[in-house]
């Protein structure tokens, strides 16, 4: 038995049943039918906004999760590849005319590129050094657009108007936003499946499981976790991308914000880190509530979703590590074990 053979038996989830299988993919099914529907029932711009705002984040908790969820590399500071994607795409189109749609995946490109350089002396590090070493690279990233004239230093850059439609990607109504978002975020789901499915996966969890086990059956930990790196910071910077798109104005603090970086995060913890619809459920409960706040609170309540943000921190680590996702699964098998057991006292 060969290395790759031996990590994937050892280190595999066990084969779901089939009945939940086919379970799972009806209701997925059902949920992407769904989300193809809603501008279609929803025709307030406000309300249009709030789901494009909703895929956007659920976008990021996906590409976060790649390195975070199933490498269990905890990155603070995705939002640096974020910013990279969205001023790459801005100041291509702006200062040379390219379209966005290559921009978008250069930006992607460069950000993955960027990811290995960053990487190759972060992952050195262990834990919260590794952790550390990550804000602080994106701390130095904001400083550097922040001062840098010719990307419109904190000034920021607007994005012209002159064009419009599918080419330029502007739009005067929301449903388009809408449904780019939601192919993006189908495309990031898509790239975890097939991650989560193949030797990448099997690898990514023991270098997060057992990494001395993974290291003795030669596995590189370090270009895995390279590998984990580049690909979610490839999408995490689509996602930077489309938001310069979608609000035709970027600067450092909206795009290279620390509590951006944090949201990635939260997103796919709170909803069930290395899961699949985990960061999608965390993207819905965030989203409502930062628009909750600002619809509360306004302008006076600043800073108010970041108070509820720490409050989610700590009754997640104290009483739902596993996230909604956790508690769903735990739920569904005590049910079905008192369904068990009833059957058998009868």
């Amino acid at each position: 038995m060969n290395n790759k053979t031996s990590l994937s038996a050892s280190t595999g989830p066990a084969p779901a049943p089939h009945g939940k299988s086919r379970l799972g993919l009806i209701v997925s099914v059902v949920a992407i039918i769904a989300a193809f529907f809603v501008p279609l029932v929803v025709d307030s711009p406000a309300h249009q906004n709030v789901a494009i705002l909703i895929l956007m984040a659920a976008q990021m908790g996906v590409a976060w999760n790649i390195v975070g969820g199933y490498a269990g590399q905890v990155s603070l500071g995705h939002v640096a590849f974020y910013g990279i994607g969205a001023y790459t795409s801005t100041l291509l189109m702006t200062q040379w005319g390219i379209n966005p749609w290559l921009g978008m995946l250069a930006g992607g490109v460069l950000a993955a590129v960027i990811s290995v350089l960053i990487g190759w002396p972060c992952f050195r590090l262990k834990g919260h050094y590794f952790t550390m070493a990550t804000i602080a690279v994106a701390e130095i990233v904001q400083i550097i657009f922040t001062n840098w004239e010719f990307a419109g230093a904190a000034v920021g850059i607007t994005l012209p108007m002159d064009q419009q439609g599918w080419g330029a990607l502007i739009f005067s109504s929301k449903v388009p936003y809408y449904y780019i978002a939601l192919g993006l975020l189908l495309l990031t789901l898509l790239a975890n499946l097939l991650i989560e499915r193949s030797y990448l996966g099997y690898y990514f969890r023991a270098i997060k499981d057992e990494p001395d086990a993974a290291r003795s059956l030669g596995v590189n930990l370090g270009t895995y976790k390279q590998v984990a790196f580049a690909v979610s910071s490839f999408f995490t910077a689509l996602g930077g991308s489309l938001y310069a798109q979608k609000e035709l104005y970027i600067d450092p603090t909206s795009v290279l914000g620390t509590g951006l970086s944090i949201k990635m995060a939260l997103v796919s913890i709170l909803g069930g880190i290395g899961t699949l619809a985990g960061p999608v459920i965390g993207a819905g409960v965030l989203t409502t509530i930062d628009e909750g706040t600002r619809i509360l609170f306004g302008g006076s309540g600043l800073g108010t979703d970041l108070i509820i943000y720490a409050a989610l921190i700590i009754v997640i680590a104290v009483y739902y590590p596993t996230g909604v996702m956790g508690w769903i699964k735990n739920f569904l098998a005590r049910r079905n074990a008192r369904q068990a057991s009833l059957e058998k006292g009868e």
